[in-house]
């Protein structure tokens, strides 16, 4: 028998009519209850770019629902967020408000206008200098005066170096002491040698982990200054970076474990116990916690000179709260915000994800970071240097080259040769 059409598509339509019908009234009613009405309530637009985080921004963005029930934060997830984002602005679509990572892309978009400039807000004056002075010099000019606070920090991180302190006791090392100079620190490596521990937790397989030991040892030896000076052209990366590059084999010679394995081995094998010290940045102490819950943790600024006063913290804004500088709801925007800034939100997520709050009385999400606060106290914190460069630059590639053949002058020529290009193909709009 043939199906009468009517028969085979009525019903579910009328299923629709009624189903919809219904909703409308679960939502008006829902709003009725708060007293406020469907035309009342404004929808902003939250670009969420970090995917680990996202459980942590569900939870305070029902949070500010509850709070402020006249606005409803339609959050966007983004798996590929620089490309997605910047897709959007291309189109005009700029997001309200925007979750990102302080690393050169940041700069990018910055240097474009089309972020809100938070420099005089009375919200910057509530954060640490350090932080703000990081996402200032991200702005890709080398006009000092445009270098302005587009987005806010968020929460921090550090490179150095996460260390067992169960090793250390075992080794006869004083985990409440880490080195304070250069000497001390190689001492320590070799003392770990002969204890017959893997002093260093090399994970060469994921070529990008060979650029947290550089970034730790150019903070101290490079000042932030130079890499203007890099796109002025008056200097090279030869002149910066040899000596850290140098320093990075000297620490990786002590790799005495497998060097050619993943961060996800690496972390699992340090967890584990079998290793001091994994020279990474604090990022990775959730990924060691989760395979090891009792791990006992600490985590340190990895010393470039023998000075110690010199040594200096290297220290991201790895989220960055910007907004749109065009947005058609700024008041709205700017209440989401100044939610999220709250310290009670702040102190929460850097909590969830082993983070650094931005505030000036730093909060330490994990207890084993605490040994960084003189530096936080001081200002004494430098970006990331690979902060600097074009994504289009490989130097995870050459640096891992690097390292396994012990040649410097092949990294800094490669890396001269393919920032050469760059600047050569790009077009200054200073």
């Amino acid at each position: 028998m043939k199906a009468n059409p009517q028969m085979r598509t009525g019903l579910p339509r009328a299923l629709a009519r009624i189903m919809a019908t219904m909703c409308a009234f679960a939502v008006v009613g829902a709003l009725a209850g708060c007293g406020v009405s469907a035309s009342q309530v404004v929808t902003i637009d939250f670009f969420q770019s970090k995917s680990e985080a996202a459980d942590q921004f569900k939870t305070m963005v029902a949070e500010f629902e509850k709070e402020n029930p006249t606005i409803h934060v339609n959050v966007n997830n983004s798996a590929s967020p620089q490309t997605d984002l910047r897709t959007r602005l291309v189109k005009n679509r700029a997001p309200d408000v925007i979750s990102i990572n302080g690393d050169i892309n940041f700069g990018m978009f910055a240097a474009s206008g089309v972020f809100h400039d938070f420099t005089d807000d009375p919200l910057a004056a509530k954060l640490n200098p350090g932080m703000v002075r990081i996402a200032r010099n991200l702005v890709q000019t080398t006009d000092r005066s445009k270098k302005r606070l587009y987005g806010l920090p968020f929460s921090g991180n550090a490179s150095g170096y996460i260390y067992n302190k169960t090793v250390w006791r075992q080794a006869g090392v004083d985990p409440d002491n880490p080195p304070t100079t250069w000497s001390g620190f190689i001492s320590m490596l070799r003392t770990f040698k002969d204890r017959g521990i893997n002093p260093v937790q090399a994970t060469y397989a994921d070529a990008w982990t060979t650029q947290a030991p550089l970034a730790s040892l150019a903070g101290t030896l490079v000042p932030e200054s130079e890499y203007t000076r890099l796109r002025q052209g008056g200097t090279s990366f030869a002149s910066i970076w040899t000596q850290a590059a140098r320093k990075e084999i000297q620490l990786y010679s002590y790799a005495t474990g497998n060097t050619g394995i993943t961060y996800q081995e690496g972390t699992q094998e340090f967890a584990q116990g079998r290793s001091a010290i994994l020279p990474l940045g604090t990022y990775a102490i959730p990924q060691i916690t989760i395979i090891n819950p009792h791990a006992d943790l600490g985590f340190a600024q990895m010393p470039a000179t023998d000075n110690p006063s010199a040594q200096v913290l290297v220290a991201g804004d790895d989220l960055l709260l910007a907004m749109g500088a065009k947005t058609r709801h700024p008041q709205q925007a700017r209440t989401f915000i100044d939610f999220l800034m709250r310290k009670k939100q702040l102190d929460y997520y850097a909590k969830a994800q082993s983070a650094i709050s931005p505030l000036r009385e730093t909060y330490f999400g994990n207890t084993a970071l605490e040994g960084l606060e003189p530096f936080f106290k001081a200002n004494r914190l430098a970006d990331f240097c690979d902060h600097y460069i074009p994504p289009s630059i490989n130097i995870g590639g050459y640096l891992q080259t690097m390292v396994s053949s012990g040649n410097v002058a092949r990294f800094t020529n490669s890396m001269q040769m393919e920032w050469n290009k760059v600047q050569a193909r790009t077009v200054n709009n200073e």
